[in-house]
């Protein structure tokens, strides 16, 4: 099982580089969490396809170094790694946006629930971001 959720993980995040959002929604639970670093905590493939839409506005992001781990059920994983990306449109309560380059590393945990991603949480360093859109 731990191979297998490795193999979704590594999944959803090629998908996320292709820009393939219906791949990329595939590997989701219709119910799956999505805990938004620093944010709120929100339900539903329909809602994280909406903060989708709205992060593919805002930013143009890649996600490289990427290392992915799993317990022994595969009923848990994270990865980290290294978001390089292009701040383009100024999102809700944030400075604004000219295509202001940046490096990031973060992390990601999840759960895993019929071979399918039921929670996301993610987590980088806000201020460290804010500091390279600054520019």
């Amino acid at each position: 099982m731990r191979e297998q959720t490795q193999k979704l993980i590594r999944a959803y995040y090629a998908a996320f580089n292709a820009k393939d959002m219906d791949g990329f929604l595939a590997l989701l639970a219709e119910d799956v969490v999505h805990d938004i670093n620093l944010g709120g905590r929100e339900h539903g493939k329909k809602t994280f396809a909406a903060f989708l839409t709205r992060m593919n506005l805002c930013y143009d992001e890649e996600i490289v170094d990427l290392a992915v781990m799993s317990n022994d059920d595969g009923s848990r994983a994270s990865a980290e790694f290294t978001v390089l990306g292009k701040y383009l449109v100024a999102d809700s309560g944030l400075p604004p946006a000219h295509g202001q380059s940046y490096r990031l590393p973060a992390g990601a945990f999840f759960e895993i629930r019929g071979g399918r991603i039921a929670r996301i949480s993610n987590y980088y360093n806000l201020e460290d971001w804010l500091k390279q859109v600054a520019v």
